[in-house]
């Protein structure tokens, strides 16, 4: 009996990672990861690599950090109003109502993980695509 005798062997088949739904929704849930830690850990500094040329005409990658933008704010009467963004908008859930309302900052990161669980059970799909198409033209061909 030789070793590959012992091995199972099976059809390799690779994940379609070009599917528009699955790939949009890793697009906001890695935002909403970064938003859960940016809630969590008040030292938390999020950071990009960028390729920067010095006077040499050398090239080298460095760790910048990142801009992020909060999510949520406080309004007038204390409460803090939490919107979640695709892209530069927010997602509309109802009609005229795009804020979560919550009663204090420390529930915004138990609300995030929920609505990130809902990006994963494809909850969202439709106001994702909604916002996806949003800014996007639609020509036609002429016939």
């Amino acid at each position: 009996m030789t070793v590959l005798d012992t091995l199972n062997f099976v059809a390799f088949n690779p994940l379609q990672n070009n599917n528009p739904i699955a790939v949009r929704r890793r697009k906001l849930i890695a935002k909403i990861d970064e938003q859960i830690l940016l809630a969590t850990d008040k030292d938390f500094t999020p950071t990009q690599h960028k390729w920067i040329t010095d006077e040499y005409g050398n090239q080298r990658k460095v760790e910048v950090s990142k801009r992020v933008k909060r999510w949520w704010t406080a309004s007038v009467g204390g409460k803090i109003n939490l919107v979640v963004r695709y892209g530069s908008k927010p997602l509309e859930f109802a009609k005229g109502k795009n804020a979560i309302e919550l009663a204090s900052e420390a529930e915004v990161a138990d609300t995030l993980r929920k609505v990130r669980d809902a990006v994963e059970l494809g909850e969202l799909d439709a106001l994702i695509e909604k916002q996806a198409q949003f800014g996007r033209r639609v020509t036609q061909k002429n016939k």
